[in-house]
């Protein structure tokens, strides 16, 4: 599924694509917002594959709203201005929607996007991502899919694995998130990094990953729930 989110300041504009969304079985439209400022936000916490992206608002163009977007995401731009779809092409939108657009036209522009999507996964499926750790004065490959889960351990950290003994290395909480799939991580207690995807059970703010239990910090509850449930 691609993860997308909506922002338009015309609320009638987020129906309309929110409509088209639930036609589409490859589209998980998660959000729509009026907002900029808000949409920001939300996808500073929450990374989202695609956005469809309203380019002239009041608060905000959209080609200043996808400058700021934190990571690298999938873009189709909406308006209902043509003199926009050069720049909006400029910045290797994935297509541009000209309102008011057919349920055809939108189809034909998520089929791009979906091309793109299913290209770049392919390229870095789970089971080929990894990570080059220094342990035990060795440089040591781990494959992402391994890792059950991550201990702070003050300047280090150790990672557990699958079928593995856990390794030990000097390297801040903060690196290690970094270097992990944003949509598959999540840090869940100051000293705790969990992937999404390991978690069995979650009871009175535990987290079940096989033998493990990893509890879930009250600083990092609300994010944590929030993706869980999505």
């Amino acid at each position: 599924m691609i993860k997308a989110i909506a922002l338009d300041d015309e609320p009638l504009a987020l129906k309309v694509i929110e409509g088209f969304c639930g036609r589409v079985d490859f589209i998980d439209l998660q959000k729509t917002f009026t907002k900029p400022s808000e949409g920001l936000k939300y996808l500073r916490k929450f990374p989202a594959d695609l956005v469809f992206l309203d380019i002239k608002m009041p608060s905000i163009s959209g080609i200043e709203f996808h400058k700021q977007i934190p990571y690298e995401t999938m873009v189709i731009f909406t308006t209902a201005f043509s003199e926009f779809a050069v720049e909006g092409f400029n910045l290797n939108a994935v297509d541009y929607l000209l309102k008011p657009f057919s349920f055809e036209r939108f189809e034909k522009a998520v089929n791009k996007a979906k091309e793109l999507f299913d290209a770049a996964h392919l390229k870095s499926a789970p089971s080929d991502l990894h990570l080059m750790i220094r342990a035990d004065y060795s440089l040591m490959k781990i494959m992402v899919s391994e890792i059950l889960f991550i201990e702070s351990l003050d300047d280090y950290i150790k990672i557990h694995l699958l079928g593995r003994s856990p390794l030990v290395t000097r390297m801040t909480m903060k690196s290690i998130l970094e270097s992990l799939p944003p949509t598959e991580f999540i840090r869940v207690h100051r000293s705790f990094i969990v992937p999404m995807n390991k978690i069995e059970t979650i009871r009175n703010k535990i987290i079940q990953i096989g033998e493990n239990k990893v509890p879930i910090g009250s600083s990092y509850e609300s994010e944590f729930f929030e993706r869980f449930k999505g």
